[in-house]
């Protein structure tokens, strides 16, 4: 059965989502704090972490941090109260594939766990297969190997969040063209993603800050007005 570690230290929060996880099929596991959190990690292995940032030992966005350190593909999912635009920013940097904010739905927290456990699935099968032309070097002095799941720029390893890198990977395979924001959700995410784009937003932002392409023109990834991205490095 597929085990969700939810690390979240307010009862009145986590009990009915303990609640929802074993309603849905999936076999709860919990930690009121960070150092429990890691505790369960170190003697189990859990299929995703929805990971609270408000808990009473350590800040979320380090803990999210140790946890992507320590376990490079473990989807983690945020809660957080922290809307605004560049909380969302600094949580993905820190290693987190998704996140809810306060107050959520459960039926869009529920789609969203889904949403993230197939894209590991299917990143995982894939990592079985055998990839043509797994290595693409897009040009401009960045290098992205698919099968390793590494990229380099300018000689030099980007850490990157397991999304970032798959929208890295995604776009640097079609230089050039002009890709639907719609599209890129579809194919990156999920084809079954619904709701807004703001996820490809704060992921392109980030991505963009870790390629230090901040200038005008472009170096790498170009905001095409009324359609989406393009990726330049040719």
């Amino acid at each position: 059965m597929t085990q969700v570690l939810l690390v979240e230290d307010d009862e009145r929060i986590s009990q009915p989502l303990l609640h929802m996880l074993g309603r849905e099929g999936w076999a709860p596991l919990h930690a009121a704090d960070g150092a429990t959190a890691l505790a369960v990690l170190a003697g189990t292995s859990p299929s995703l972490v929805l990971l609270d940032l408000s808990l009473p030992d350590v800040d979320g966005l380090d803990l999210c941090a140790t946890i992507r350190r320590d376990h490079p593909t473990l989807p983690i999912v945020m809660l957080t109260a922290r809307a605004q635009e560049v909380d969302v920013v600094v949580g993905l940097g820190a290693g987190a594939d998704d996140y809810v904010t306060k107050p959520f739905r459960v039926a869009e927290l529920v789609a969203r766990i889904r949403a993230r456990l197939r894209a590991a699935d299917a990143a995982e099968a894939a990592a079985g297969g055998t990839t043509a032309a797994a290595t693409a070097t897009p040009g401009d002095g960045l290098r992205v190997d698919a099968d390793a799941r590494r990229a380099w720029l300018d000689g030099e390893e980007l850490a990157l969040t397991p999304k970032e890198f798959d929208l890295l990977a995604y776009l640097a395979a079609r230089p050039g063209v002009a890709l639907r924001r719609e599209q890129i959700m579809s194919d990156v995410w999920d084809e079954h993603w619904w709701g807004s784009t703001r996820t490809l937003d704060t992921h392109v932002a980030a991505l963009r800050r870790k390629l230090g392409d901040s200038g005008d023109p472009a170096r790498f990834i170009t905001t095409v007005r009324g359609v989406g991205l393009r990726f330049e490095g040719a």
